[in-house]
C-alpha cells in the first residue's frame, strides 16, 4: 500500500511535468508515447518487481493475436486470452502465494489492462469489419478505423497515468490526448440549429486537480480513522449476532460497508487527478462555458451515497468498469444479458468465492429492484411530497440491499459469507425471489429509456451531464470524421 501511494504521488508529479514540458504543442506524439510508456513500466517495476513483466507479456501476446488472426475474429480470441491470462495470474497469486493478502498484488493493474485489451479489440472489430449501419451509436463513435502501432498499443495499455489504478479510457480518447487534437462541443440553440459556441483551447486542469486531491485527503483521513473502528467482520461476530437487535444489526451493516468505501474513493479519485494533471480527462464545456474534467472519472460520490435504486448505485460506482461491461458484454449478449454481465464481472474481479456470491446475489437484487420499480414507482411520482417519501424509503432499501450484497466481496471466503447470510436467514434473497414471483419483469430494450437512472429529488447532477459522461467520445483523424463524432456527441446530448 505504501508503494502504491508513493508511486501514485510520483505519477502526479510526473503528470505535471509531462503536461508542462512534453505538451503536444512542443513535442511529437512519438516522444509522448515513448515517455508515457517507459514511465509506466518503471512505476510497475518499482511497485511489483518482476511481476510487472506480466503486463508486457499480456499486452504483447494480445497484440500478436490481433495481427495474425485478423479483424473478423480477433476480438473473440483477445477476449478469451486476456481474461484467461488474468484468471491464471489471479489463481496463482491467491491460492499458491498469499490467500486473502495483497502483497505483490499485480493482478490489480492487470485487470485494467485486460479491460483495455478487450475493449480495443472490440472497437477495432467494429471499425474495420462490421458495417456502419449495424453498429449502435456508441459503437459507431468509439470504433477504431485503423490498426494501432505496437508503440501506440503499449502506450495505451501501460502509460504511467493509468497503469496502477486506471481508470479505463477509450483508445480514441487516449490517442486524441497524446496527439493534442482539439475538438469542438456543439450546443443546440432554441430554434434547434447546431451552433458551435465553445472550442477546446487547452483549458487548465489545476482547479479540478486541486478539488480531487482535497477529496483524496478527506477520504484517506476517513479511512485511517473511522474505517478501522467499524470493521465489516464484526457483522459475523458471535456475541454481536447473539445480543444485537435486528435494527441495530442492519444499521451497523450499513455504516460498516459505508466506512469501507473511502479507500476506493481515495484510489480512484487520485488516479483521476493524475490523468487530469497530465491534461487528460477534459470532457468539454457545458452550456455556460464551464469546463468539465470528468471524461474518465470512475465514481460520483454524492450519487453513490444517495442512491435510490440498485442500478443508480452501480451506474455511479466504478463507472468505467460498468461501461466496459456494457460495451463488451451487455450490448452484445444474445440471451440473459444481465446474468452474463454479472458473471463476467465476477470472473474479471478474481477467484475469491466471495466475489461470486456477491455477483450472484447482485443478479437477484437487480432483477427484483427492476421489477419493483417498473410496477409500483409510477404510483408515487405525481405528488412532490409523496415523491420525497418514496425517495427516502428507496434510499434506505437500496443502501441496505447494497450492503447485504457486498458483504461476501469484503469477507472473500465461503464460510464467513454463509455465516453472515444464515444469521440473516437469507432474508433479502428470499424477498427478491418472492418479488420476482409476484411482479412481472417487463422486458425492455437494451439502452432504452426505461433503464435510465432516475435521480432523487436532492440530487444536483443534471441528466445531460450524466449522459455526456457515459457517452464520452473523442475525435477522429480528419475533419470529416471529426464532424461525425461531434454529431454523435450532440445526438447523445439530445437523447
Amino acid at each position: 500500500q505504501v508503494n502504491f501511494v508513493v508511486c501514485q504521488l510520483f505519477a502526479l508529479l510526473a503528470a505535471i511535468w509531462f503536461r508542462t514540458y512534453l505538451h503536444s504543442s512542443k513535442t511529437s506524439p512519438f516522444i509522448r508515447h515513448v515517455v508515457a510508456t517507459l514511465l509506466g513500466l518503471y512505476l510497475a517495476l518499482f511497485c511489483f518487481g518482476w511481476y510487472a513483466l506480466h503486463f508486457v507479456i499480456q499486452s504483447g501476446i494480445s497484440y500478436y493475436i490481433m495481427i495474425i488472426i485478423g479483424v473478423e475474429n480477433m476480438h473473440k480470441y483477445c477476449f478469451v486470452f486476456a481474461l484467461g491470462y488474468l484468471t491464471v495470474c489471479q489463481i496463482t497469486r491467491v491460492y499458491i502465494f498469499d490467500y486473502g493478502q495483497y502483497s505483490a498484488d499485480f493482478s490489480g493493474p492487470m485487470m485494467i489492462i485486460t479491460q483495455k485489451i478487450t475493449s480495443l479489440a472490440f472497437e477495432i472489430h467494429d471499425g474495420m469489419f462490421r458495417k456502419n449501419e449495424d453498429l449502435t451509436p456508441s459503437q459507431r463513435c468509439l470504433a477504431v478505423r485503423r490498426m494501432p502501432s505496437l508503440l501506440e498499443y503499449l502506450s495505451y495499455n501501460c502509460n504511467f497515468m493509468g497503469i496502477l489504478a486506471g481508470p479505463l479510457c477509450s483508445y480514441k480518447d487516449y490517442i486524441t490526448f497524446i496527439e493534442g487534437r482539439s475538438y469542438q462541443l456543439q450546443q443546440s440553440e432554441a430554434n434547434g440549429k447546431e451552433d458551435t459556441k465553445y472550442e477546446q483551447t487547452d483549458p487548465s486542469p489545476n482547479i479540478a486537480v486541486a478539488q480531487k486531491l482535497l477529496i483524496c485527503g478527506v477520504s484517506l483521513l476517513f479511512h485511517m480513522t473511522i474505517t478501522k473502528t467499524l470493521p465489516v467482520e464484526y457483522n459475523i461476530d458471535d456475541n454481536f449476532r447473539a445480543t444485537a437487535s435486528w435494527p441495530v444489526r442492519f444499521f451497523y451493516l450499513y455504516v460498516s460497508l459505508m466506512a469501507a468505501r473511502p479507500k476506493y474513493y481515495f484510489a480512484w479519485t487520485l488516479a483521476d487527478a493524475i490523468n487530469n494533471a497530465a491534461g487528460f480527462g477534459f470532457r468539454g464545456y457545458d452550456k455556460n462555458g464551464v469546463t468539465h474534467w470528468d471524461l474518465i472519472s470512475n465514481l460520483r460520490i454524492q450519487q453513490i451515497e444517495f442512491s435510490t435504486s440498485f442500478k443508480m448505485f452501480l451506474d455511479n460506482w466504478n463507472i468505467q468498469t460498468a461501461l466496459w461491461l456494457k460495451r463488451v458484454c451487455y450490448e452484445r449478449a444474445t440471451f440473459s444479458p444481465t446474468i452474463q454481465t454479472f458473471i463476467l464481472s465476477a470472473i474479471w474481479h478474481g477467484v475469491y468465492p466471495g466475489y461470486y456470491l456477491t455477483f450472484l446475489t447482485g443478479v437477484l437484487m437487480t432483477l427484483a429492484a427492476r421489477a419493483i420499480r417498473n410496477n409500483i414507482r409510477h404510483y408515487f411520482v405525481e405528488s412532490p411530497a409523496v415523491k420525497v417519501c418514496y425517495d427516502v424509503i428507496t434510499w434506505m432499501a437500496t443502501q441496505i440491499a447494497i450492503s447485504y450484497t457486498v458483504v461476501p466481496f469484503v469477507l472473500l471466503s465461503v464460510k464467513p459469507s454463509f455465516t453472515f447470510y444464515s444469521s440473516c436467514y437469507f432474508c433479502l434473497h428470499i424477498a427478491s425471489i418472492l418479488v420476482l414471483l409476484v411482479f412481472p419483469l417487463k422486458r425492455t430494450e437494451k439502452g432504452s429509456k426505461k433503464h435510465e437512472t432516475i435521480q432523487p429529488v436532492w440530487s444536483k447532477t443534471l441528466e445531460e451531464e450524466t449522459l455526456l459522461q457515459k457517452n464520452s467520445y473523442s475525435t477522429a483523424n480528419n475533419s470529416f470524421s471529426q464532424k461525425q463524432e461531434i454529431t454523435c456527441r450532440y445526438q447523445t446530448l439530445k437523447q
